[in-house]
């Protein structure tokens, strides 16, 4: 074996179920492609296929309810079409050796009138609107004000996680991450800035990591726990999530769902996209929390991820961004090879180009830029 083999982040490993060749997991990508049935674009399997030597590839997130959409063009997972056509896109990140999951997604109150069905409004915790922005056919707007779920709502809205679980085995997906991070639902409810419930999903961190632990519960009736993930963001203040105590809060939520065995926990440091040192954070005091593997994320270049695997602090990295303009990272990281720069203007909506037309090493029309 070669030092090169023997780099920790090319060595194989295991996510619950899910064997792995590499460290290297694709972390979700929101693209805004998808068809007015709320199927992944046509394209994307090419576009998967094309990253398919990931460790592992976490899909865009992927709404589990017609109510938990909260941007335009983006897919579901909640009926058979939906499923059938993601089918279509696992078979080819399979038959390219690859593995992926499906990220489960409710938005909760990010969202938008005009992308829910007629007559409904976005649903949170409580009945407090967030200060942020999500994307309509009118361009980026303020989100719509959202109303309190009833309690009695709740066990249909962990019913509708379950039916996507069982929906993501169907259409051939290796396992499924529940989105509870970034100030999506889930997160609302974690959260003491977006919870203000006086009921059992509110007030105290028991009450508020509830819904969290009955959703990865039923997940993990569904379709096993070596199936399933879930990923967090414990500081982020995307889409205005915010908590006066998060230490305590993130590390009662770990240790709450530790016991099902899952297949890994995903974990954001810092702010999404931003700066890992936004806010004071052990993320090792909360790894110490959790039983199982730990995929970590944001920020993170090779010689990071390198340490943090060697130290055991991490089984994986997730890269995001990088992933939108370099389908071979995997290649890239182990050849220390530069990194092509991703074009903005087509992150969201459109159709091939900034999408499926990114080439890899050494093909034609590659543009590099250098890190270091």
């Amino acid at each position: 074996m070669t030092a090169r083999d023997a780099n920790p982040l090319f060595q194989p490993g295991r996510l619950g179920a899910i064997a792995i060749p590499n460290r290297v997991v694709m972390a979700p990508l929101t693209r805004n492609r998808a068809t007015p049935e709320r199927l992944p674009s046509p394209l994307a399997a090419e576009y998967y296929g094309q990253r398919a030597s990931a460790g592992l590839i976490v899909s865009e997130a992927t709404q589990i309810s017609p109510v938990g959409q909260g941007y335009l063009d983006t897919p579901g997972i909640y009926n058979q079409p939906q499923a059938r056509a993601w089918r279509r896109v696992t078979d080819e990140v399979h038959r390219r050796g690859g593995r992926i999951v499906v990220q489960l997604w409710h938005v909760g109150r990010i969202s938008h009138t005009s992308l829910l069905p007629p007559g409904e409004v976005p649903v949170a915790p409580s009945a407090i609107r967030a200060d942020a922005m999500t994307f309509t056919r009118e361009g980026f707007v303020p989100v719509s004000a959202p109303r309190a779920l009833h309690i009695e709502e709740i066990p249909g809205l962990i019913q509708d996680y379950r039916r996507a679980a069982r929906l993501a085995m169907q259409a051939g997906f290796d396992g499924i991450e529940v989105h509870g991070a970034n100030g999506y639902l889930i997160d609302q409810f974690l959260r003491d800035g977006s919870n203000h419930r006086t009921d059992a999903y509110g007030g105290s961190i028991e009450n508020r990591t509830r819904l969290l632990f009955e959703v990865m519960r039923a997940v993990v009736e569904e379709i096993g726990a070596e199936r399933c993930g879930v990923r967090l963001s414990p500081v982020t203040p995307a889409n205005d999530a915010h908590d006066s105590n998060p230490q305590p809060l993130f590390e009662r939520a770990v240790e709450r769902i530790s016991p099902f065995g899952l297949a890994y926990v995903h974990v954001i440091e810092g702010a999404t996209g931003g700066p890992r040192d936004n806010l004071p954070f052990d993320y090792r005091a909360m790894r110490a929390k959790f039983a199982g593997p730990w995929i970590a994320n944001n920020g993170y270049d090779k010689i990071m991820a390198i340490e943090a695997i060697q130290s055991g602090y991490a089984d994986a990295i997730a890269f995001g961004m990088d992933y939108v303009s370099n389908p071979d990272l995997v290649r890239r990281l182990r050849e220390d090879a530069p990194l092509a720069p991703a074009e903005r203007g087509t992150l969201y909506g459109g159709g091939a180009h900034g999408y499926i037309d990114y080439p890899a090493l050494g093909q034609a029309g590659e543009s590099v830029r250098r890190t270091g």
